[in-house]
């Protein structure tokens, strides 16, 4: 009897707890609140370890570690479990109605309006403006319902571990071979029908499981047809090519990295202190996902803008207490005031008395960096007589006389490598 026609009962039970176990764990990741879940090959991801050696070669990082600190270690999961087979990948949606949109470009005038004949002065309030996935704590709502299933793995007899907004692995790559949807021009995952607001995480484990994603996974593009919106879209044009993010342009990232916020990309910010969501704001396929499905109304806790001179008031640790979940380098809150007065200096209202008083003290502090971005938004303002001559001109300053605090890496948080 020729040996491969027979079958092996062995192999076949195994194959068919392989499946029912696999069914199982995507059931309780959806019904744990994953809006996407699919499983994957453990194997090494080389050709993303090639895209991260090449990129960071060319510089397009920015000096973001994250992925790019070890990616030998970062696209091979078996370095987070020894001997692991499968991955279980999910997407956490953030989709949500946006109550009251926070100007990003625009400097709002003064409003006036109109009573019994007589024209009255109304006070504008700078709100600066946070990302969508920032708002809430996303990331730990994605980690709990990655640990359901992680949980299940273990009484299982099985190792599991959760990874997210983890340096240890590109989600990204590890969501496209699961099958969870394709790379968009924005260089987001997009999930058919749903749109690119979602946050991923895996479970890596050594349990066999059934491969749910296709043989070939899509290609980078596939579903955005000829629309290069995005591209377009994008306020400092770090969308260099189809899917290829230069990270050094790019206004998510530079809110996050170090040093002075760069001279060429402070209008661009606009009222932005934490995060950009164009390239998914004008994005036909969430636009599509809205009609047809409406996202439900945000949660009334959720930070949706920021005083930006109640942030310049705050200390270090209300400022900690209540924006250190964000990445913030070497834990400095210096960086969050950084960002304020660029916006500050977009958005304010030269005229305003607490605006100037906010410029006037940030002016003088011993620290060269606020300094410095004081000086830029009392300028474009049209204010910068209030507080003297520029003792730092037009450039920027270095960073080096505060050393940073250590604390969490979690550069350009979010779906990007």
């Amino acid at each position: 009897m020729v040996r491969s026609t027979v079958t092996d009962p062995t192999r076949r039970e195994s194959s068919d707890e392989a499946a029912t176990l696999s069914r199982v764990l995507i059931e309780l990741g959806l019904e744990s609140g994953l809006a996407s879940v699919g499983i994957a090959s453990a194997a090494v991801f080389g050709e993303t370890r090639e895209h991260l050696v090449e990129r960071k070669e060319r510089g397009l990082h920015g000096g973001m570690q994250f992925t790019y600190r070890n990616p030998d270690r970062s696209t091979d999961p078996a370095r987070i479990v020894p001997s692991a087979r499968s991955l279980v990948v999910g997407a956490w949606s953030y989709r949500q109605l946006d109550p009251h949109p926070v100007p990003v470009q625009m400097r709002p005038q003064q409003r006036r309006s109109v009573d019994d004949g007589d024209h009255i002065d109304r006070p504008h309030r700078p709100m600066g403006q946070v990302a969508r996935y920032a708002r809430h704590d996303h990331y730990a709502d994605l980690r709990r319902a990655l640990t359901v299933i992680a949980e299940r793995l273990r009484a299982e007899g099985s190792r599991a571990t959760v990874v997210c907004d983890d340096n240890a692995l590109v989600d990204r790559a590890a969501a496209h071979r699961a099958g969870l949807g394709w790379f968009g021009k924005n260089s987001m995952m997009l999930i058919p029908g749903q749109g690119s607001w979602f946050l991923l995480g895996t479970v890596v484990t050594d349990a066999h499981l059934q491969i749910t994603a296709p043989e070939v996974p899509a290609g980078h593009g596939d579903g955005c047809g000829s629309c290069t919106r995005c591209l377009s879209a994008c306020p400092t044009g770090a969308l260099v090519a189809p899917g290829v993010l230069d990270a050094r342009r790019c206004l998510a990232w530079l809110v996050q990295a170090k040093g002075s916020f760069p001279m060429e990309h402070r209008r661009a910010l606009g009222g932005r202190i934490y995060g950009c969501d164009e390239c998914q704001e004008v994005c036909p396929i969430n636009r599509v996902a809205d009609r047809k499905n409406p996202p439900p109304a945000a949660d009334p806790a959720e930070v949706i803008g920021v005083d930006l001179l109640e942030l310049l008031a705050a200390s270090d640790e209300a400022l900690l207490d209540t924006h250190g979940r964000w990445y913030i380098p070497g834990r400095d809150p210096r960086y969050l005031r950084r960002n304020a007065l660029v916006a500050l200096g977009n958005i304010g209202d030269g005229n305003d008395r607490d605006t100037k008083q906010a410029l006037r003290h940030w002016s003088t502090v011993d620290d060269p960096l606020l300094v410095e971005h004081a000086y830029w938004a009392a300028r474009e303002l049209g204010c910068d007589g209030l507080i003297g001559e520029d003792p730092v001109g037009d450039g920027p300053v270095g960073d080096d006389r505060h050393e940073p605090r250590d604390g969490p890496e979690s550069e350009l948080r979010g779906q990007r490598a």
